[in-house]
């Protein structure tokens, strides 16, 4: 499933608390964005389609609730980002970060850990 930019700002929104009405998404991205409220009706409809989130009726309203989740749509997200700029491999992404000194000695700990981690496996 392809999530936009903009999809996936509304689709933080819905993770963070749900179900919501669509008033309840525009209140919350108020402050974050300058997008007009048809704006964000029209991207949860985009949503709806994609199946990326249920509306359920309330009444004379729509509650929006995630059939996505978040750990699912960064699997999906940070694959396509691997497959279309570093031909899927982990060790160019973390050169380049290297090459152009991203990584804090923090990352780098991490990193380390996580080397010793997976060498460990069977």
């Amino acid at each position: 499933m392809n999530i936009s930019d903009a999809e996936s700002t509304v689709m933080a929104v819905l993770w963070q608390r749900q179900p919501l009405s669509s008033e309840e998404v525009v209140a919350a991205l108020a402050g974050e964005q300058d997008w007009h409220e048809t704006t964000i009706k029209t991207l949860l409809n985009r949503l709806l389609k994609k199946g990326a989130i249920t509306a359920e009726r309330d009444g004379r309203r729509y509650l929006y609730s995630p059939v996505l989740s978040r750990e699912a749509w960064l699997t999906q997200a940070s694959r396509g980002f691997l497959d279309r700029l570093f031909d899927g491999r982990v060790a160019p992404l973390v050169a380049h970060f290297s090459e152009q000194k991203a990584l804090s000695r923090k990352d780098i700990a991490e990193l380390r850990a996580l080397m010793e981690k997976l060498d460990g496996k069977p």
